[in-house]
Parts: structure tokens; C-alpha cells; sequence
């Protein structure tokens, strides 16, 4: 194994992986395009390694990456994660990460299941990292930084107390944070914190603000092929740009919640 200079890393993003019958979401993929997916990878020479290592190299050249690295993370925690993904990845030789709400688990719905503590256990036990991704799922970026505090340290607290090891990373809900979220991420003890951003990560990116691929049951075989080779979609192109707009509009909101609770 080589290091790769410099580093250009697809970070891809996944919540559940379920069939349309099962979940009306758009960000879902189905267990068979997903499984195309993996083989695509493998097949093309991607060795998957976890959102922690790809941090350590990127903070301190700590350890070498494979020729074609590739990271897969998983948001929220969906019970499919246990019954579909794990199997999966498995199957395919690859590794991942998952990027637990604590607030939600064990919890089950009318359709969706989220993984109990037994499953999220096994997960780790499996291989997979285990990542905070808060409590209650909220819209960091607009919290007073109490509770922002708050929703960051009784993740990561519930997550080691129960499963017994250091939580190292953690993914913003909705991909949305600030200065004063990454600033509070480090206050508490994590070593990275990933977002959304639609690109890929690499060398020159902050530890704190980490970019991802969001993949999508519209995600075409030729999108994802271009995504992960770090070729432009119109889907990213599309995404990024709401994005940096929608930055300019949530700071505003901020700075109003802000003035007013100060006045």
C-alpha cells in the first residue's frame, strides 16, 4: 500500500437501503442497486477504508491509503442498515461507517425500523465505525451553542457508554453547521466532523468540515460512476449550488435568532 498525493477521496453518503415499497424517501437505494453499486467498486479497484482512518491521514499522515480509496457512511442509523447493508458489504469485502441519531434508536414506525443497541453492537462488532450524528437530529447551525453542546456531547456519551469504545467522529444532521458547531465538535472531543458538500475530500479539506457524495435512489449507474472518479454530474453541480445559496440563508436566520435573544 502506497500514499496517494495528493489526496482526491469519494466520501460517499447513504441513509437507508430499502426498496420504494418499503420507504417513499429520496435519498433511499434500493438493496439491488446498492449491490451494484459495491460491485462497481470492486471491480474497479476501490479498497474501502473508514471515515476515522481517512481522517487520521488527512490530519497527521497517520498510516498509508489504498491505491483507490473510497469511504462509505451511513446517516441515521435506519434498521435496514442491519438486515440489508451489513450483508452487503460483507459480501463485497468492504468496510463502512455509520453515523448513529441516539434519539432515535430502537425506535420503529409504521414502516421504518431504526437499529436497536444489539444491532448497533454488532454493527461494530462487524467492523463497521460507529459515529455520532447527534441526538435529536436538529439543525445545528441554528442552535445557541448550549444546546448544541449538548446535542454533541450526550451522543457521543450514550454511544461509548454503550458500546464500550471512543466515539472518534461525528456527521452533521442535514450536513449543516458553523463556525461555532465545529468549534464546539472540537470542545467536546471529536477528531472530525463530516458535512455534505458534494465534492470530494481531499488533502486541503478541514477536519471539521469534511465534504460527501450524496448518493440517491435517482443516482443513475453512469452518475455514480463519474461521482466516484471524481467527475462531475449535473446532479452535484445542482446540489452545490443549492447549497452554497441556501449557506448565505441560513447564516441570515442565525444572526436573527441570535440578535433576538439577545435584545
Amino acid at each position: 500500500m502506497t500514499a496517494v498525493t495528493p489526496l482526491r477521496v469519494p466520501v460517499l453518503m447513504y441513509h437507508e437501503i430499502a426498496d420504494i415499497a418499503a420507504t417513499p424517501s429520496r435519498l433511499a437505494v434500493s438493496p439491488d442497486v446498492f449491490a451494484d453499486q459495491l460491485a462497481y467498486l470492486r471491480d474497479a479497484g476501490f479498497t474501502a477504508i473508514t471515515a476515522g482512518t481517512l481522517s487520521a491521514i488527512l490530519a497527521d499522515g497517520a498510516g498509508d491509503l489504498p491505491e483507490r480509496p473510497v469511504v462509505l457512511t451511513f446517516d441515521d442509523g435506519y434498521g435496514d442498515f442491519h438486515s440489508k447493508a451489513i450483508p452487503l458489504l460483507k459480501q463485497y469485502g468492504f468496510t463502512g461507517t455509520l453515523f448513529m441519531t441516539t434519539g432515535w434508536i430502537g425506535k420503529e414506525g409504521e414502516k421504518k425500523r431504526m437499529l436497536n443497541w444489539r444491532e448497533v453492537a454488532e454493527a461494530e462488532q462487524s467492523g463497521i465505525e460507529i459515529g455520532a450524528h447527534t441526538c435529536k437530529h436538529p439543525q445545528l447551525d441554528q442552535l445557541p451553542e448550549n444546546l448544541v453542546r449538548e446535542e454533541l456531547y450526550v451522543s457521543k456519551s450514550l454511544l461509548e457508554d454503550n458500546l464500550g469504545l471512543r466515539i472518534p467522529g461525528l456527521a452533521y444532521p442535514f450536513g449543516y453547521s458553523s463556525p461555532k458547531v465545529r468549534r464546539v465538535a472540537r470542545d467536546v472531543g471529536y477528531d472530525y466532523g463530516y458535512s455534505v458538500g458534494n465534492a470530494l475530500t481531499t488533502s486541503a479539506a478541514d477536519a471539521f468540515a469534511l465534504p460527501r457524495l450524496t448518493v440517491r435512489r435517482a443516482t443513475t449507474v453512469d452518475d455514480f460512476r463519474k461521482m466516484v472518479n471524481g467527475r462531475d454530474t449535473t446532479m452535484l453541480q445542482r446540489d452545490r449550488f443549492l447549497t452554497s445559496g441556501y449557506s448565505v440563508v441560513r447564516r441570515t436566520r442565525s444572526t436573527l435568532r441570535s440578535l433576538r435573544r439577545t435584545a
